[in-house]
């Protein structure tokens, strides 16, 4: 584990949102041992949110619990407004927070659509929205998006999921120009197939696919360790970084 003298991140205010579940909980554990001051944002399953602040205050940081639908267009604001009040101004963005009902091929309804591309693309940009000014007037600022392999091959989820994915990666592409001279990095991983998520909630070695050429599925861990690797590189940006055991190499 990166020491935190080294991480960059020591009493850097931090706004995660999806901090529940295998990907939230192992980033929020890296964030709070980089000694990060941390804002965790859940909807439905906040008391996972809490647990994490909590962890955050016996070691005497400062954090807060928040909670918010991001489906909702007037949560983004709200969860960046209660965060500042806590923490201080923004540093380090991380969208985490993701939906992904399995539809089978065009079998995606419209409220299914909207509700993904809602949460899982017009979150995070309003999110960005709020935070980069303000970023960029102190010359310093961390945002990663969490994409997924499926914005390059489609995946296992639906139309839906691929293309709000897909859509992140315009949004980096579109932002990290921008904000770059500013000392404003903007970047996204991409993972696939990690194991105790809500998408792969329990995995056996039996279960293994052999369309994964490093013969496992990954670990919440180490999508959380390439996500500090990128929060600590001020010279990384506008790039999608692929997290897949090979699946697609590019």
């Amino acid at each position: 584990m990166m020491r935190l003298e080294e991480s960059g991140l020591a009493g850097r205010a931090v706004l995660l949102t999806g901090a529940s579940g295998g990907i939230g909980g192992a980033l929020g554990r890296r964030l709070i041992s980089a000694g990060a001051r941390v804002a965790f944002a859940a909807g439905g399953r906040y008391a996972e949110a809490k647990l994490l602040a909590e962890e955050a205050w016996e070691i005497g940081l400062d954090a807060v619990a928040l909670e918010g639908d991001l489906a909702d267009p007037l949560t983004p604001e709200r969860l960046v407004q209660e965060a500042t009040d806590a923490l201080g101004p923004i540093d380090v963005l991380i969208p985490n927070a993701g939906y992904a009902p399995r539809r089978i091929r065009l079998a995606v309804d419209t409220r299914t659509w909207d509700r993904t591309l809602a949460v899982n693309l017009r979150a995070p940009f309003l999110l960005a929205q709020e935070v980069i000014p303000a970023m960029m007037a102190r010359r310093y600022g961390r945002l990663v998006f969490i994409s997924s392999t499926a914005a390059f091959i489609g995946g296992i989820v639906g139309p839906h999921y691929a293309a709000s994915k897909a859509g992140l990666h315009g949004l980096v592409h579109a932002l990290a120009p921008q904000v770059a001279g500013h000392g404003v990095t903007v970047n996204a991983v991409a993972p696939a197939l990690i194991e105790n998520t809500r998408m792969l909630p329990s995995l056996t070695e039996g279960s293994l696919s052999p369309a994964v050429p490093v013969g496992r599925y990954g670990r919440p861990e180490e999508v959380a360790d390439l996500v500090m690797a990128v929060l600590h590189n001020g010279y990384l940006t506008d790039q999608v970084i692929g997290l897949n055991g090979g699946i697609h190499p590019r």
